[in-house]
């Protein structure tokens, strides 16, 4: 009888463990992360973006493995939630920035979800297989301007990204004087957003949710943010920096 009793204990543990794995992950805040799913087929204003890159292009540096669930998975699931949350709704027919603006009239759903897919697509763009070094040109001289060198600019992210309590982002910004600066933002929500105690333009941010490192970085964030560095697409840095004075 103990015997039956042990047996059935251990199949609905099972069952259980089972089913949280195919909910979602847990996050650095102990909360079930609802948006690691697999693929739907739900096709709607928003669909996920392809990487100009391989998953196994960034190793070593950010495994295949991890790029592969970052986005096939968690990104796919901010564009889920975020089509579903603004169907039927104006925001159908708005971009993504004006809702991002005006995210304090929006619901929950929107923000966070919203806030996934655009602080994602970002993310993705920034890194390349071919990254790494420093900026030049007109970006570097910026940097060099607000953060009085390439090396306090890169001290000050690192700092950013590590000291965010819990899931989050660190970001390099065009602020609203136009000048350069690097902020933090807590889950999902960016500096874009209405709710964001500094606002601005991002042009480079660095995803600390730990869903984005911790495969092969376990709980050292701070490594994962100093490989970051040799992933860097400075062009598209630049690009968007240029994007963003005009």
């Amino acid at each position: 009888m103990k015997k039956i009793y042990l047996f059935l204990t251990i199949t609905a543990f099972a069952g259980l463990l089972f089913t949280a794995c195919q909910d979602g992950t847990t996050t650095s805040n102990g909360e079930n992360d609802t948006h690691a799913q697999t693929v739907s087929d739900i096709s709607d204003v928003y669909s996920l973006p392809d990487l100009p890159y391989e998953y196994n292009s960034l190793e070593p540096h950010i495994d295949a493995r991890t790029m592969e669930i970052h986005h096939s998975r968690h990104h796919q699931g901010y564009i889920n939630n975020f089509n579903k949350a603004i169907s039927g709704t104006p925001l159908e027919n708005m971009d993504i920035e004006d809702i991002l603006g005006s995210v304090s009239q929006h619901s929950v759903a929107v923000r966070n979800n919203g806030g996934g897919h655009y602080n994602h697509e970002l993310y993705w763009s920034i890194l390349s297989p071919d990254g790494g070094g420093s900026p030049s040109g007109e970006l570097a001289e910026a940097i060099n301007s607000a953060f009085e060198s390439f090396q306090n600019f890169k001290d000050q992210l690192q700092t950013a990204g590590t000291t965010q309590f819990g899931s989050g982002w660190a970001w390099l910004i065009v602020n609203q004087n136009g000048d350069l600066q690097v902020t933090q933002t807590p889950n999902q929500d960016n500096p874009l957003m209405d709710v964001s105690t500094v606002r601005g333009t991002p042009i480079l941010g660095v995803d600390v949710w730990e869903h984005a490192y911790y495969l092969h970085y376990q709980n050292k964030r701070g490594d994962y943010l100093k490989a970051f560095w040799n992933v860097v697409n400075w062009d598209e840095v630049a690009a968007r920096y240029s994007a963003a004075k005009r």
